[in-house]
């Protein structure tokens, strides 16, 4: 066994000669950290192996990257309901593999985490599986079913970061409107599905020449950012606080960055599907990149690209959507959306650097400290002494295919399935405790 994996607080550990990445006070810089049972002691460029204090477990990376573990803000677990596609534990297991420390889980289970119990069920079997840190985003309405607003203010109370539909649009403009206002009493976040129902219904793809050609029903970008300018709009009205999840379209884009200079409370993310593949992937009818939003054209693909460089886009998460095999193995327009996204979301963020177009520190700090504190999930996706140390090491240049079916996830429906790629991760630590060694 690996003398570096010890139960908490079973002793201290050291790193050092490492390529530390500190999003939190935007620093790269070569140096080493110490771990005291489950905090950060200290780091920075003075931590070397000369330094390094009597009783410390002494790990060189030989220059490899460490930062803080990554925190994924749009995730689907499955548990409870849904257990045949994935669990918590498993997630657990493929999240600490793709170097995430921190899971924001959506509500959409069943039953829906749209009550007290609901929230702290979820915390206890966090707990107990002892992995990825999980939190909850509380449901907007009653069993997600977009009539009735929920308690926001007992779910938040319970610990619920931020709230949402989950996959579902909250097409009620009085809901939100309501929802927005009765967040502002808290600085709550509500979190928008941005897609325009009526305009969507029944579609299987981005509309253009290829769904024609492929005999596919296509759903128009405009239902994008129809639903986000609608959207903005309450923002206006209530003051509140309104996050777009997985944006696709160069439009959406647009639309945001023009709200954000205007001064609205508006942020968004988008996934590694939107800026690494465009709606030629589906050309053969391959079901494992059916996706929603879907696969969008290639101009929109750079737009997101271009949204991410210049800081439009607030963050990346992995929009983990785990399918069982029957769920995708059906034709096209009735398969299931959504691909899993755990276990490639560093290494097709890495992409963006290797491509040149965002440095690394860019990068890192869209994966953990910039959806940290989106969703108020303090100590994370920091190297900051006294937080705790959860952490990711990785070797950004290490290639490897991608092989779904490698995969810790209890599902294996990746559309990056065969693709070549470079960033391995190497080790990931939560409290201080390795939960994944790669080779052990």
């Amino acid at each position: 066994m690996n003398p570096a994996i010890r139960a908490k607080g079973a002793g201290n550990k050291a790193f050092v000669n490492a390529r530390l990445i500190d999003p939190a006070n935007q620093t790269d810089t070569v140096g080493g950290i110490l771990i005291q049972d489950d905090k950060i002691l200290k780091s920075g460029a003075d931590v070397t192996a000369d330094t390094v204090p009597d009783g410390y477990l002494v790990t060189d990376l030989n220059g490899a990257c460490l930062a803080p573990g990554l925190v994924d803000m749009r995730a689907q677990l499955r548990e409870p309901g849904f257990e045949h596609q994935e669990t918590i534990e498993t997630a657990g297991k493929s999240a600490a593999t793709g170097g995430i420390t921190t899971i924001i889980a959506l509500p959409n289970t069943d039953p829906v985490i749209d009550d007290v119990a609901g929230v702290e069920f979820i915390a206890r079997r966090a707990r107990k599986v002892g992995l990825a840190k999980v939190f909850v985003y509380g449901a907007v309405s009653k069993g997600i079913e977009g009539k009735e607003i929920t308690e926001l203010g007992l779910l938040h109370q319970a610990g619920a970061v931020a709230f949402c539909d989950g996959i579902q649009t909250i097409s009620s403009a009085r809901l939100l409107r309501q929802a927005l206002a009765y967040s502002t009493f808290f600085d709550g976040m509500i979190v928008q599905h941005p897609e325009e129902p009526e305009l969507s219904k029944g579609a299987a793809m981005n509309s253009g020449e290829l769904a024609t050609r492929l005999g596919l029903s296509g759903v128009s970008p405009l239902a994008e950012v129809i639903q986000i300018e609608r959207d903005l709009r309450l923002v206006e009205m209530t003051g509140g606080r309104l996050h777009f999840a997985h944006i696709s379209t160069g439009e959406s884009v647009e639309v945001i960055r023009k709200a954000k200079k205007r001064g609205l409370k508006v942020t968004c993310d988008t996934a590694p599907f939107y800026f690494a593949l465009n709606e030629n992937a589906v050309s053969d009818y391959r079901t494992f990149a059916k996706l929603s939003p879907p696969l969008r054209s290639e101009d929109d693909r750079q737009a997101i690209v271009a949204g991410l460089a210049d800081g439009t886009i607030d963050a990346i998460a992995s929009d983990h959507n785990p399918q069982d095999v029957d769920s995708k193995r059906l034709p096209f327009a009735q398969a299931a959306a959504g691909g899993v996204g755990f276990e490639t979301l560093l290494p097709i963020a890495l992409e963006l650097y290797h491509n040149g177009h965002m440095s690394l520190l860019e990068v890192i700090t869209k994966l953990t400290h910039v959806p940290a504190g989106l969703v108020r999930v303090k100590g994370a996706g920091t190297l900051e002494d006294g937080t705790a140390a959860d952490l990711v090491i990785f070797d950004p240049d290490r290639p490897w295919k991608i092989d779904p079916y490698q995969f810790q996830s209890k599902s294996k429906n990746s559309p990056f399935d065969g693709r070549l790629t470079q960033g391995r991760v190497l080790r990931t630590l939560i409290d201080g405790r390795e939960v994944f060694t790669e080779g052990a």
